[in-house]
């Protein structure tokens, strides 16, 4: 499997620290790429020779701590402009050569980073499920046949799957936030105007944004202050008023959060108990908690596509569509063509409401600060889409398409996995602006919940593969003396991971004097139990019983139980062995924590 690429944070690091270069950077990228032009993710990537002399030359003329993007790899949706790149915003007759860089590329470029390649998308941005392009239907990277989400799909699933460290898509109706979701990422769709919108094909002019996608949210946030600037070329730009620069701490902000008769989650309970936890963890972070009626929001929304405003989109595509209706996908022409439904007084009437409807908004800012709500009600798969592509589109939409409507800050999180291992996500929205500390509020929300880096995000075993999810804390884990055991009977690493705090760990003697670590499950009740770090191993079923088979005692196979709420076989210690003095070191949070403490005392 090929090497994936580290965040912002960590090439940083490397390059200042630890010897990388961007060549060598440039290498790996291709390494990973092996295969990948043409396929669903990309539509096009930059020849092998024009990535590695464009690296050559920054590790000869720049200094890595002048550029805020030094030699980071970066990826672009398909509907914005790349000097010399096709732009087909997923629709190859419409295809053109572009002269000049997007101004938020030519930014990134400036700022050091290394353009990779353009991404897959739902034609023309029309959709929020990934499945609407000519150039096939990217897939969740959780597997399983679950959509990636739209339309930015490529650019989501090339920083998810570590082809690249950050990517930029679009957001219109939650093009920028649904594919975050749906692939265990950040998504920040900035205030309308921070990025520049010229140079990309328009979906609905006076509401897109271009967005961000990174594994955390200080990247984002880096990517957006590299990447932000008003241009002569946008008559939509806007810049960062000075004094929303510097973010608000936290604990001053006052949460919103839904009324219960306004969440709507499809019949998915699942994501329904994510979004309960995710609300628990944010009011521990901020300094108030209100309750905030979502009926303005959601009225908005709908304007969207049962409004006028569909007829903007068909306003940039008319004489394409009149002119090639066959080149465009049934489905994406048959969304543009409801545009002509409307006439001057529709809109309006529709610019009237909306403004009523912002008004009523804008109210209660003055009650909240910032307002929490799920990124998507609930997931499908590619075939549950085929079958209601209209419908289970809207479905994705309906905590999304109000935001950019509405002149609001969006930052998508990852908000763990349903009890079925599919992801969950919140999303954090406030006033144009709010942007920094919107983030600032979201990276907080991250730390606190996710102590241990989930690279590659556990999911549930497609139907009918016979494999079955294994938690494991010690030995067995990757690089240790008994992880053999595991690879040897065909197990794949499936990510990392952490118990629900209902454990203790302990340090068992071994003749051989490096110790056992023992996971002993404690009363639901007990205020002393700990989340411990657990790998996450995919095991063939039929190979459980000759791993149990060597399991010295006192450890068995048991039930795990995760902080995700979900129940995986795992390696548990009966609580006999620890009642001998059996140092208890759960404090630590993880076998490897605690031997790399060990090891700095001695």
């Amino acid at each position: 499997m090929p090497e994936r690429i580290g965040s912002i944070s960590e090439l940083r690091s490397a390059y200042r620290h630890g010897g990388l270069t961007p060549t060598e950077l440039a290498e790996q990228v291709l390494a990973g790429l092996s295969g990948a032009d043409g396929g669903p993710v990309w539509i096009t990537t930059v020849p092998a020779g024009q990535l590695l002399a464009r690296a050559e030359r920054l590790a000869a003329t720049a200094d890595p701590a002048t550029l805020p993007l030094y030699g980071i790899p970066f990826a672009v949706k398909d509907n914005i402009d790349v000097a010399g790149m096709t732009t087909t915003a997923g629709c190859p007759d419409f295809g053109y050569s572009a002269v000049e860089d997007a101004p938020v590329v030519r930014r990134l470029l400036d700022a050091g980073a290394l353009l990779v390649g353009k991404t897959n998308l739902d034609q023309f941005a029309t959709g929020l499920t990934g499945s609407r392009s000519p150039y096939g239907s990217c897939a969740s990277v959780f597997g399983g046949g679950l959509i990636s989400g739209g339309s930015s799909s490529g650019s989501a699933v090339a920083v998810a799957a570590g082809q690249v460290s950050f990517a930029l898509g679009t957001d219109t109706a939650g093009s920028g936030r649904v594919p975050a979701a749906l692939n265990g990422i950040v998504g920040l769709k900035p205030t309308r105007g921070l990025l520049s919108t010229a140079g990309v094909v328009p979906a609905c002019r006076s509401l897109d944004c271009v967005s961000v996608f990174a594994t955390d949210v200080a990247d984002a946030v880096d990517v957006l202050h590299a990447a932000r600037g008003v241009s002569a070329a946008d008559p939509w730009g806007r810049p960062l008023p000075a004094e929303r620069v510097v973010a608000r701490m936290p604990g001053t902000l006052r949460l919103g959060v839904p009324r219960a008769e306004d969440l709507e989650f499809f019949g998915d309970a699942g994501q329904a108990v994510r979004f309960a936890a995710g609300v628990q963890a944010l009011r521990g972070l901020v300094g108030q908690v209100g309750s905030v009626p979502l009926q303005s929001f959601l009225e908005a929304g709908e304007l969207l596509y049962q409004g006028p405003w569909v007829a903007e989109r068909l306003a940039g595509l008319d004489g394409f569509l009149r002119e090639h209706p066959e080149a465009v996908l049934p489905v994406t022409r048959g969304v543009l063509e409801t545009g002509r439904r409307y006439d001057a007084i529709d809109v309006f009437r529709g610019q009237h409401r909306l403004r009523e409807l912002r008004a009523q908004v804008d109210q209660l800012w003055h009650e909240v600060d910032v307002l929490v709500v799920p990124t998507v009600g609930t997931t499908f798969t590619l075939a549950e889409v085929a079958e209601d592509p209209i419908g289970r589109n809207t479905a994705l939409g309906r905590y999304t398409q109000f935001a950019n409507l509405l002149d609001l800050a969006a930052v998508t999180v990852p908000n763990g996995f349903t009890a079925a291992g599919r992801p969950a996500s919140l999303t954090l929205l406030g006033p144009a602006f709010s942007d920094t500390t919107m983030a600032r509020l979201a990276a907080a929300f991250t730390t606190a919940t996710r102590t241990v880096p989930e690279t590659t995000a556990p999911a549930a075993a497609p139907p009918g593969s016979a494999q079955t999810l294994i938690a494991v804390v010690g030995r067995h884990l990757a690089g240790e003396s008994r992880n053999a055991e595991l690879t040897e009977r065909g197990a794949t690493l499936a990510g990392a991971a952490r118990t629900a705090p209902r454990y203790r760990l302990y340090r068992l003697e071994t003749a051989d004097g490096a110790g056992l670590p023992g996971l002993v499950r404690v009363a639901e009740a007990d205020p002393d139990g700990h989340p411990i770090e657990v790998e996450l191993w995919r095991l063939p079923v039929a190979a459980v019983g000759e791993v149990l088979a060597g399991v010295p005692a006192p450890l068995s196979l048991g039930w795990v139980r995760l902080h995700d709420g979900r129940e995986v076989l795992g390696f548990l210690c009966e609580a006999y062995a620890v009642d001998s003095g059996a140092e208890d070191i759960s404090a630590a949070g993880g076998w490897r924590a605690y031997r790399r403490a060990a090891a700095q005392r001695s």
